[in-house]
């Protein structure tokens, strides 16, 4: 480990902007799908008006100073320059906390809850839920390093994101996250436990237990449904991402049309958007996402970790202090029962009646508040 901590701030060249613009223009599009709907995936129109505005009227400029707003570096960590935001509470007691993000989001979709968890006092907390916020970018996404030889799991992940809260000297820490990243917070917990203090996640890996079978809730009856449609609707990218990410890669490095329609299908799959994404999350928000995509050329490193992890997910009991939160549109959901399984510590559970899979981006609100919730009960 190196102990250089370099400030970074996104500069991208007039040259790949206009790179992307002559890319748009020269995009051969698909044949329209047959149905009315999305059953196919995003409908041709709307991925032609999505990418119209990219190119004419999305102001790059004026979002990557928005982006910019935030303290960011870069450092080596197991011989990988990581890309993280860290951004230190005013408050002496504050928490430092590390949130990880997953795909296909971005340290992005933090941004509209980074301040209110730093600066609470100014966003109706108090001082006690005041925290020191590390978002890194993980391995092969956004401005982090591309792994350029196997191993980059879970583990290692977690691992080097408890090696980085130490070089910035944080002695203790707790953790947080969705997606990739609640399995990412998730292993911090069964492997680093001591220097990390607690977790709070919002897609809890969590077996369905067989015993419950006979008595299900409501809520188990709706989780179990949700894991079927997945499995049979909803996890075809999967498969194509942890089997072969670098075939899949050719085609969305070459076409921004292909990146942004890859991701944006999952903005309206996952958030709870009542059949439309820009309904929860605004346009621009969700452009800055692809954008950290397409412009580090990352689909093919960022669906490596599906190759690495898919199907390598530990299950491991978790014994430190835990806090779940579950969205009625996440993808993988749990009832209490069924998570007291494995986090034997949970000292926080809460179902809420709106949101979905990119909660931070959807309802940052009603996000902060569960974070607040939650690690009040770990002090």
């Amino acid at each position: 480990m190196t102990d250089t901590i370099e400030p970074f701030r996104i500069a991208i060249d007039d040259a790949d902007l206009a790179d992307l613009k002559r890319r748009i223009n020269a995009t051969r599009w698909p044949d329209k799908e047959t149905p009315n709907d999305w059953s196919q995936g995003i409908p041709l129109a709307y991925v032609q008006t999505l990418c119209d505005h990219w190119a004419t009227n999305y102001d790059w400029r004026a979002r990557e100073a928005r982006l910019n707003r935030f303290p960011q570096f870069k450092t080596t960590v197991a011989g990988l320059g990581i890309h993280f935001i860290h951004v230190r509470s005013k408050h002496a007691d504050a928490k430092p906390l590390v949130m990880t993000h997953g795909w296909p989001g971005s340290v992005v979709e933090f941004q509209q809850v980074i301040e209110p968890l730093t600066d609470p006092t100014a966003h109706g907390g108090e001082a006690r839920d005041a925290f020191h916020v590390v978002c890194p970018s993980l391995p092969g996404f956004a401005f982090s390093d591309k792994p350029t030889s196997p191993g980059w799991g879970i583990e290692k992940i977690a691992a080097t994101w408890n090696e980085l809260m130490a070089k910035l000297g944080y002695e203790g820490y707790y953790a947080q996250g969705g997606d990739w990243g609640a399995i990412v917070t998730t292993a911090l917990g069964f492997n680093h436990a001591g220097p990390c203090r607690g977790i709070h996640i919002n897609m809890a890996i969590v077996n369905p237990d067989p015993d419950t079978f006979s008595s299900l809730t409501a809520h188990e009856q709706s989780a179990l449904a949700g894991m079927q449609h997945y499995q049979e609707w909803d996890s075809g990218y999967s498969k194509q991402q942890s089997t072969r990410p670098q075939t899949l890669g050719y085609a969305l490095a070459d076409s921004p049309a292909g990146q942004l329609a890859w991701i944006m299908e999952k903005f309206w799959a996952w958030t709870d958007c009542n059949g439309h994404p820009e309904n929860v999350i605004a346009r621009d928000d969700m452009l800055d996402n692809v954008m950290l995509y397409w412009l580090t050329n990352s689909a093919a490193s960022s669906a490596r970790i599906y190759w690495e992890s898919f199907n390598k997910v530990a299950r491991d009991e978790v014994k430190l202090p835990a806090g779940i939160s579950v969205f009625p549109k996440e993808i993988f959901r749990t009832s209490k029962r069924w998570a007291e399984k494995r986090f034997t510590n949970l000292v926080y559970y809460n179902e809420l009646d709106k949101g979905g899979h990119f909660a931070a981006f959807e309802r940052p609100e009603t996000f902060v508040g569960e974070l607040r919730k939650c690690f009040r009960e770990m002090t």
